[in-house]
């Protein structure tokens, strides 16, 4: 009989654990990042425009990210560049039109997620990548009312190894800064 008495308790806490499925909002989500420009100053920009997917389980602090960029999107502030950088010499959205990041969630330290470890897929080329996790925070959005969730992250590339190596003869160092804000939206 007693056992018989746990089972609705069990079924109520593995309801609550059940991972959810996010759909990035991409009016509140920027990858930005900072590139050198031969030692003398950084060149920063966003990506404007991306769609993914974030599964988050909040009991357990894991889950999986699924982003994609779109490169045409990119954004220095100066239509020059953007010009530059979506064309052949450069990202040849043509031939390479988005960029993805998947990984896996974890790393979970007092209940919260540190990291996101996966790869980069860039010019063809997919490399390991971990985000480190600053910020995670959800709560119902108080306009849907549906679970939302918002995190900072940030890591760094070299993008020499996706075969993006202009300006390395002028002396350009070829580490890139990444920094993603994100929200996401539960699905109904």
């Amino acid at each position: 009989m007693k056992s018989l008495r746990l089972v609705p308790a069990l079924l109520a806490v593995a309801a609550q654990a059940a991972p959810v499925t996010y759909e990035i909002d991409p009016a509140h989500t920027y990858p930005s990042f900072e590139a050198d420009h031969m030692g003398m100053s950084y060149w920063r920009g966003k990506l404007n425009k991306n769609t993914g997917t974030i599964v988050y389980d909040k009991a357990t602090g894991e889950g999986s990210v699924d982003v994609k960029m779109d490169l045409a999107s990119i954004d220095f502030g100066l239509d020059a560049m953007n010009t530059w950088a979506t064309g052949k010499d450069f990202f040849n959205v043509e031939t390479n039109p988005s960029a993805t990041f998947k990984g896996r969630i974890g790393g979970v330290k007092a209940g919260v997620p540190t990291q996101v470890v996966g790869e980069l897929t860039l010019n063809g080329k997919t490399r390991p990548m971990t985000l480190t996790i600053h910020q995670l925070k959800c709560m119902p959005h108080p306009a849907n009312k549906r679970d939302f969730c918002g995190a900072d992250a940030s890591g760094s590339f070299n993008r020499d190894e996706f075969d993006l190596g202009a300006g390395k003869h002028w002396g350009f160092k070829m580490d890139v800064g990444l920094r993603i804000q994100v929200e996401a939206v539960a699905k109904e």
